[in-house]
């Protein structure tokens, strides 16, 4: 045998053996986007992350736009101090991003809206396609290169597209002119970008995909303008995000179940893609309306449902507001303004610390890591005894 070939099944046997070694997809996850306090000296992003990771998550979720990165209330970080210019230079370059990035999450979702076009998915124009689409294969190919052989997974997605395709937010009103076919090119850029990126950069054992979000479901199960109606069935997306308020006001198994069976039914087929493709981006029951304790069961009930379905990921909204004042919180937070963690905080960490133990003792048990399959009924069954 030469040495290359030696070298080919070296590099093979340490391929198949980091697979291996990965554990199942732990599923529940929050997110830190837009939070309107902090505690630390660190940087806004920097800081939540570090709280996920106490957490005990293996999912990071947070944005990189013109809106969100740089320089402004809400942002990741306080000063652009290199004049970075595109998404691969943000990921790259600064160092906030870049150490979030390479802490140890298994999973990163990523609200990517390059930083040379306009922003606004229902005005894409022509001339803008070149920019978005060169944004986002470099993005795609930076990711690939840098974290090759990782195990790390990249989903790269928008906000609550409904809400891009009525700026109005007025769910009684149809969509402005031209939006559904801007919106539709605009998806498409975007997954051809991605594709090509990863088609065109040599890597292994990383991934990144696309996906697209929708918030206005459960209203038009019948029939009627929406992201899920209109363009799903138009575009070739990996995944479908749903931010699910919707579905959360009455029956939430049943709501959420109907919905996602919508979603699940207007999404094109990729066979390339194992399991369920539609995932919870969002779901959470308010302080302002809501106490820590019912907040925190409602949530548990929110995660039971969802993985009955087959979700593949259900995303807390969020680590810290982002909503009102202190004086008038909107309490969409694990961590409150006070920096007081509330009950579904802990009830999020006992489930991690259980979940890591329990993939521990199958392993030490049966020579093996547990199934996807196996995990996540496991999990539901934790669950159902924390209601």
């Amino acid at each position: 045998m030469n040495s290359s070939m030696r070298l080919l099944l070296s590099s093979f046997a340490i391929l198949v053996s980091s697979l291996a070694a990965q554990p199942p997809n732990m599923i529940l996850g929050t997110q830190a986007i837009g939070g309107r306090y902090q505690f630390t000296q660190d940087e806004p992003l920097l800081e939540s992350a570090k709280l996920i990771a106490e957490l005990g998550s293996g999912i990071m979720k947070f944005s990189i736009s013109k809106q969100a990165s740089f320089g402004k209330v809400k942002a990741n970080v306080l000063k652009n101090e290199l004049g970075l210019q595109t998404l691969a230079e943000i990921a790259a370059k600064d160092p906030t991003h870049r150490a979030v990035l390479d802490m140890p999450f298994t999973h990163f979702f990523i609200w990517a809206y390059p930083f040379t076009t306009h922003g606004s998915a229902g005005t894409f124009k022509p001339a803008e396609r070149d920019l978005e689409y060169r944004e986002m294969f470099d993005l795609t190919a930076h990711l690939l290169r840098t974290y090759s052989g990782s195990g790390k997974k990249f989903y790269l997605g928008h906000w609550e597209g409904d809400w891009h395709l009525r700026p109005h937010f007025d769910p009684k009103q149809p969509f402005p002119e031209h939006f559904g076919e801007n919106f539709i090119a605009w998806l498409k850029v975007r997954q051809q970008a991605i594709d090509d990126a990863k088609r065109d950069t040599p890597h292994q054992n990383v991934e990144v995909w696309h996906y697209t979000e929708a918030n206005l479901v459960e209203p038009y199960l019948k029939g009627g303008q929406c992201l899920a109606n209109d363009i799903l069935p138009q575009v070739d997306v990996d995944f479908v995000s749903y931010s699910c308020y919707d579905s959360l006001q009455r029956g939430i198994r049943d709501d959420l179940h109907a919905t996602l069976n919508h979603l699940e039914s207007k999404l094109k087929p990729k066979p390339g893609i194992p399991g369920k493709r539609v995932f919870i981006g969002e779901y959470g029951f308010p302080a302002r309306r809501y106490s820590p304790e019912v907040q925190n069961r409602k949530s548990i009930e929110t995660m039971i449902a969802a993985l009955e379905w087959g979700c593949p990921f259900v995303l807390y909204w969020e680590l810290y507001d982002n909503e009102g004042t202190p004086e008038k919180p909107g309490g969409f937070w694990l961590i409150n303004e006070k920096n007081e963690k509330q009950p579904l905080w802990h009830t999020h960490q006992r489930y991690f610390d259980w979940a890591r133990k329990h993939i521990a003792e199958v392993e030490e048990r049966t020579g093996k890591q547990p199934t996807e399959a196996e995990f996540r009924a496991d999990v539901l069954e934790y669950l159902r005894q924390q209601k």
